[in-house]
């Protein structure tokens, strides 16, 4: 495991996703709403079908490009 993903996986089990980037944090918040989270944790991002890895990455699309709200 390279120190990155050292890292991340440190990072999600202290749950202290303060090392994280905006979209890293985001990616593990929507795989964590979506059910996915004990997967990843278990098998890595490269284990999610691509149906799974699809609809993470249209979530954080739809988040990103969302109006905050106020706007």
């Amino acid at each position: 495991m390279d120190k990155r993903n050292a890292l991340i996986s440190g990072a999600i089990r202290r749950n202290a996703f303060a090392a994280l980037t905006r979209e890293e944090r985001l990616k593990y918040e929507i795989a964590r709403e979506l059910g996915l989270l004990q997967k990843v944790r278990q098998v890595g991002w490269a284990g999610l079908s691509a149906k799974e890895t699809g609809r993470i990455g249209g979530l954080i699309g739809r988040r990103k490009h969302a109006p905050k709200e106020g706007e």
